[in-house]
């Protein structure tokens, strides 16, 4: 799931599937973009952004679709709010003797929101759908591991296969999965909405699903108007243990977090679960309690093009660390962020600690700011390539220009000019995409990280395995796969993380990415709610939300 605007990880371009999205309204009043006043019995009224993308569960990696997603469907395993531990939802037990096949049983008395039984095949016929190329899902490649998927989903030409070799329905609650490599902490992958069951109607009338959703979660989609409200209220009878605590979410469209904050305030709207840059100085004498800033796993990086020849030339991993050692991240962090970012010393999350997967300090001296030594490494490395780099990022979503103006501000006093580093921005995130996907950057560029599920793996094989799914920068390097792959083969967790965090040497090493800092999640809510509480992913607990 991306943060904000990070990037989509689909590995082919998205071509229309000649379907409607979910951007009708249906019988839902207009909403205008300041929220509005109204404040229905019982329902939390939330800002929110439009998702991209029609809410299919394979379909959605943004958070502002994640949301809905994590509000309307269970899957196999969900993640701890508290914790992030992945604890059985649907899963009554998922079991391996070879951390290759797993025999997956789901629980008795499970039903969707049309009275359909969840099954086994309601998780196999999902999974087969979204894996393959024809439906052009951009969560697809959560499905590789599975066997088969180089024949539903080639990297080029067409499918030579409808369904993924290694799923087998046995009966009504049981399932069976053959990967195609060892990976033990797979089943931890499972809390992720790509693994959401789905019923027949999705199938048989998708144009219908797609104008309504079904799912099987705490809560149902009531009405939806594009630009305007999205109506979820709590599910009769809903048998998981997480039932809503209020009678329904409102997810109020907002283009400017400022203005929503602005309706916090002036009692329209009840949560804000991003509060704006420019109001983080204010925020604790506006809000006292009723605001929450906790870690997220969440991590900033300012990845570089491999692909091009003057940033992967001899000694460009000194002028790689140079610059790393040249940002003062604690003075950025203090003076921009206000305690909602922590100088990053890895390439992970802090939320990560419980699980023994955070190891702080593996990027060493390359992340602390050092000017003499900076100088020094990036005249070894050759310099700045033509004398002067650009930072390019989205100029459409959040505060990247004050960041990247003030790291550049750091580059440059360390330099000793004002014009080493600059800021490069692009309009829109989906040009600043067609950038990236198009290997048309040429310096250093935004790439932020939100972790789809709390494992170190996530934070590492995406983004820096050959030809991984996020690996914008097209970085490469053989023993760091080895590693990878060592470590998704070992059966206890104690050794997977050692190999992963060896792994994770070879990026401190020769710095493909500079690790930023770690985001937390902030929020802030109003008088009549109480309960509230963020995830290790910065979402609100919804469920949990009292309305007073």
């Amino acid at each position: 799931m991306r943060i904000a605007a990070r990037a989509p990880r689909a590995r082919r371009a998205a071509r229309a599937v000649g379907v409607p999205a979910l951007a009708v309204a249906l019988a839902a009043p207009a909403v205008t973009g300041c929220g509005g006043s109204g404040a229905p019995q019982g329902v939390v009224r939330s800002s929110w952004s439009d998702p991209p993308n029609p809410l299919e569960p394979a379909n959605i990696n943004d958070v502002q679709g994640g949301k809905v997603l994590d509000m309307i469907f269970r899957g196999l395993k969900r993640y701890d709010p508290d914790t992030g531990e992945a604890k059985n939802a649907l899963a009554e037990r998922i079991l391996t003797t070879d951390q290759r096949n797993f025999t997956v049983t789901i629980k008795r008395g499970w039903r969707f929101g049309n009275g359909e039984k969840v099954t086994a095949k309601s998780f196999v016929d999902a999974w087969n759908y979204a894996a393959l190329l024809d439906h052009e899902q951009r969560n697809a490649y959560f499905f590789e591991y599975i066997q088969g998927y180089d024949k539903v989903h080639p990297a080029t030409g067409r499918p030579t296969a409808r369904t993924l070799a290694g799923l087998r329905v046995k009966d009504e609650r049981t399932f069976t999965v053959r990967l195609n490599q060892k990976f033990s902490s797979w089943p931890e992958t499972l809390g992720y909405n790509a693994y959401a069951p789905l019923p027949r109607a999705f199938f048989e009338d998708h144009a219908a699903w797609l104008r309504k959703p079904v799912g099987n979660g705490p809560y149902e989609v009531v009405s939806y108007t594009k630009g305007s409200v999205m109506k979820l209220r709590a599910r009769d009878n809903y048998p998981g243990p997480d039932k809503p605590r209020n009678k329904g979410v409102d997810l109020r469209v907002y283009t400017d977090s400022n203005t929503a904050y602005t309706d916090l305030q002036a009692g329209n709207l009840d949560l804000v679960d991003d509060v704006p840059a420019a109001q983080l100085k204010f925020v604790r004498s506006d809000l006292g309690d009723r605001y929450i800033n906790r870690p997220a796993g969440i991590i900033q990086t300012l990845t570089f093009p491999m692909y091009d020849r003057r940033w992967r030339g001899p000694g460009s991993d000194r002028l790689r660390r140079g610059i790393s050692m040249a940002i003062n991240r604690p003075q950025i962090t203090d003076r921009i962020f206000h305690g909602t970012r922590t100088p990053a010393t890895d390439w992970t999350s802090p939320v990560l600690r419980r699980r023994g997967g955070y190891r702080p300090g593996l990027c060493g001296d390359a992340c602390r700011f050092d000017p003499a030594r900076a100088r020094a490494l990036i005249k070894a490395g050759g310099g700045l390539p033509g004398g002067r780099m650009t930072i390019t990022y989205n100029a459409d979503s959040g505060s990247h220009k004050d960041w990247v103006d003030a790291v550049c501000n750091s580059v440059n006093t360390v330099l000793r000019s004002d014009r080493a580093c600059v800021g490069r921005p692009v309009g829109t995130f989906a040009d600043y995409r067609n950038k990236m996907t198009d290997k048309r950057m040429t310096g250093p560029f935004r790439a932020g990280w939100q972790m789809d599920y709390p494992l170190i793996q996530n934070f590492l094989q995406p983004l820096y395995y050959t030809d991984a799914s996020s690996n914008d920068g097209h970085w490469s390097d053989a023993a760091f796969d080895r590693l990878v792959d060592r470590a998704n083969a070992e059966s206890g967790d104690g050794a997977a993380i050692a190999a992963f965090q060896d792994a994770e040497k070879i990026l401190a090493a020769q710095m493909p990415a500079i690790p930023l800092w770690y985001q937390n999640g902030s929020a802030g809510y109003s008088p009549r709610l109480s309960g509230v509480t963020l995830n290790q992913f910065s979402v609100p607990v919804y469920d949990r939300i009292e309305v007073g």
